[in-house]
């Protein structure tokens, strides 16, 4: 018997196998879980049909996966699709993993005071409202004993330069979480976010990942990055049965990154400079 033995749930936003998404899943089905998984819609000119094989290339192996099929979140049909197929296929969902943003590269990669009004709005439409409409969605589905999790950033909480829009979405989205676990509260349903240090992962290279790992290493007061394991477990964790009492929380995966109120011991490394 599996911590998700008989449990069923969806899986928004896995992009490959470094995905934080899939981790999670992937914990979730090792644990005797069922998954369903959407991926991002190909090109109608891209014969290859590339995001869906690479999420595809995830799922090989896993009985537990049991349909993959597209999503755009930016259309409240494509949605209401993906949760009556979810229903045809699941009945009712214990849990529901929200692993979506986005934000134009030109945007993301300028200063936020220069951020475009049309960037801003298609960032904040995919990677904050989304989460909105996929709990409207999905309420009716959603188990007397339920939870949802979503993914953050602590630059939704302080200025990260360089994350720039995005922390402004993060913010939104974390605000949304509590929100959304006040509304849902009654039904049973349990809102949370899991707040990720920086891992190598698709998203994280377009918002510099790799800069950010030096500064974790020396800044966290366990002296190392995280691991895409311990994101997965924890991930897991807000979506089991073993959270049942949390919800509109925001649970830090970094080291302890986050509570810190100065360099700590990268100050030592600075004076010997």
């Amino acid at each position: 018997m599996g911590l998700f033995s008989g449990k069923k749930g969806l899986v928004l936003g896995v992009a490959n196998d470094r995905s934080i998404a899939w981790v999670i899943a992937r914990t979730i089905m090792d644990e005797g879980g069922f998954c369903g998984f959407t991926h991002l819609p190909d090109r109608p000119d891209d014969e290859k049909q590339r995001n869906r094989r690479r999420v595809s290339l995830c799922l090989e192996g896993y009985d537990q996966a049991r349909f993959l099929v597209p999503l755009n979140v930016q259309s409240d049909e494509d949605i209401a699709r993906v949760m009556a197929h979810t229903r045809a296929e699941f009945g009712q969902i214990d849990f529901l993993l929200h692993s979506i943003a986005y934000a134009d590269r030109e945007d993301l990669g300028r200063p936020t005071v220069e951020t475009s009004r049309e960037g801003f709005k298609l960032a904040m439409d995919i990677s904050a409202y989304s989460l909105i409409a996929v709990a409207k969605a999905a309420r009716d589905l959603m188990s007397p004993r339920s939870a949802i999790a979503t993914m953050s950033y602590f630059g939704g909480e302080k200025c990260v330069p360089g994350y720039n829009v995005m922390g402004i979405c993060k913010a939104a989205l974390e605000a949304s979480v509590r929100y959304l676990a006040f509304d849902l509260g009654p039904q049973g349903v349990r809102v949370n976010a899991l707040s990720a240090g920086p891992l190598k992962t698709l998203a994280g290279s377009a918002a510099g990942v790799n800069e950010m790992l030096k500064l974790y290493e020396h800044m966290a007061p366990m002296g190392r990055n995280i691991t895409h394991e311990e994101v997965g477990r924890t991930g897991a964790f807000l979506l089991s049965d073993l959270s049942d009492g949390i919800t509109g929380e925001v649970l830090h995966v970094d080291g302890g990154y986050h509570m810190m109120g100065s360099p700590g011991r990268l100050l030592d490394q600075l004076k010997q400079a």
